[in-house]
């Protein structure tokens, strides 16, 4: 049975990540996401590099020939081919063309966690050939030039982390981690009757963000156009800012990883792995709370922690160099009844406390389950020296896909799917698990 199914999963993960295929990229969903989407790419790349490692890093070159000249990789390069209202905010409401050092292609301004360096890396070990020599060649310099960026026009703290000027830079959309800084956004939801949300229109309204939700991102996505993407002056005029556990966490991690690409390359990796103990330490000593035992986002504003529990809190766990101390106290909070992590789970791991009066199961990043964020996590309990923990949620997430196919997230309880189906990081880190964790022979067939 157990070989039937993994037969089965792998099969729809190389369907999914084939029909998402576009010409030279991979869309997230047919319905929802019509463009590329930065991480989602990085994620694809790990599932096609078991597949297809020429799309693993096409994916990635289509991505990264779309870097602005500051560095900065776009959350979102969009089609041509698809018209301008297949997706709200579409290019137009971006306009990066207006805006210094922008590529020719249209894009946002916006960026999204650096987990690109670590997919190509994992790429190349998964098939290290000529191919994946050369194409690491190519995107050394230009993900050196993302990990630049980061830390140089985005320390607005001055404490050596990344700041985030968007929720959406955070890959956990409406995350209630957000919820206090958001609420100091000046919005009206009047401002969408200028708009048209398409989301809406291919997903339940109940699962998705709210409006007020909505007009608060819209205000700052226009607040940050308004000054041409620029981040000079960020804390003068920005309403948002907010140095993100994930975000900070994946620089880290991306620093381990380029030290290993620069052994490839030829260059260096002696100052990637400086950076990553700096990034790090950084991410300790601002992002750590004692008295929760958990790392959270810090409010640049205020200088506050934001005291939601999510999951945020436990991604630091992918730093390679993390601390026993933290490590221990992050296996502590996930294993607790707020995430309910174990060798043998319940339930999924849920996006955000299923303890606290503001979880909702159905509604995108305020409860549900997603499969990248389990991939995250799963990979760092294996590197920390967890493996019945890492077997547990690596078979929670089999289960997942098995029972309710490849779709976008889960219900944190039912297991349900929820929002698009056919997704495409979904499939592609399926793959990846399935690569090194048998399904459990309890799941059907």
């Amino acid at each position: 049975m157990v070989d039937a199914v993994v037969t089965r999963l792998r099969a729809l993960a190389a369907d999914t990540l084939a029909g998402n295929w576009e010409h030279d990229h991979t869309v997230p969903s047919r319905t929802l996401y019509p463009h590329q989407w930065s991480w989602d790419s990085a994620f694809v790349a790990v599932g096609w590099a078991h597949l297809r490692p020429d799309r693993a890093w096409r994916e990635l070159r289509t991505l990264f020939a779309a870097q602005w000249a500051d560095g900065r990789v776009p959350h979102i390069v969009f089609n041509p081919a698809r018209r301008g209202g297949a997706y709200f905010p579409g290019p137009d409401f971006w306009a990066s063309a207006r805006a210094d050092g922008a590529p020719a292609v249209a894009t946002s301004g916006l960026l999204q966690p650096p987990v690109h360096a670590l997919a190509a890396w994992l790429a190349h070990r998964r098939a290290p050939t000529a191919q994946a020599r050369s194409a690491l060649r190519w995107l050394y310099p230009r993900l050196v030039a993302q990990q630049r960026y980061l830390a140089g026009r985005r320390d607005v703290g001055g404490a050596g982390l990344a700041c985030i000027v968007h929720p959406w830079e955070s890959g956990l959309d409406n995350s209630p981690a957000w919820d206090l800084p958001l609420a100091a956004v000046p919005a009206d939801t009047a401002v969408l009757r200028a708009y048209r949300r398409r989301d809406t229109d291919h997903a339940d309204v109940a699962h998705r963000p709210t409006d007020l939700d909505y007009a608060r991102y819209v205000a700052l996505a226009e607040s940050y156009r308004a000054h041409g993407y620029r981040d000079d002056g960020l804390p003068q005029r920005h309403p948002f800012l907010v140095e993100c556990p994930l975000v900070n966490a994946a620089a880290g991690a991306a620093e381990h990883a380029l030290a290993g690409i620069a052994a490839v390359v030829g260059a260096d990796p002696g100052p990637h792995r400086d950076r990553a103990a700096r990034i790090t330490a950084a991410v300790v000593d601002r992002l750590y709370d004692p008295a929760s035992g958990t790392f959270h986002p810090r409010d640049v504003r205020t200088g506050a922690l934001l005291p939601a529990r999510t999951v945020l809190g436990l991604l630091p766990l992918i730093l390679p160099d993390l601390p026993r101390r933290q490590v221990d106290a992050i296996v502590a909070e996930a294993r607790s009844a707020r995430f309910g992590l174990a060798a043998r789970m319940e339930r999924p791991l849920p996006s955000h406390d299923r303890t606290a009066p503001d979880f909702e199961p159905v509604r995108y990043w305020r409860g549900p389950s997603w499969i990248n964020i389990g991939w995250l996590l799963w990979r760092g309990l294996r590197g920390h020296g967890h493996p019945e923990l890492a077997a547990g949620l690596a078979a929670s997430m089999i289960r997942l896909v098995a029972t309710a196919g490849a779709h976008e997230y889960f219900h944190p309880d039912t297991g349900a799917g929820l929002g698009s189906p056919r997704f495409a990081w979904t499939a592609a880190l399926l793959l990846d698990v399935l690569a090194t964790t048998a399904p459990d022979p309890a799941v059907p067939v």
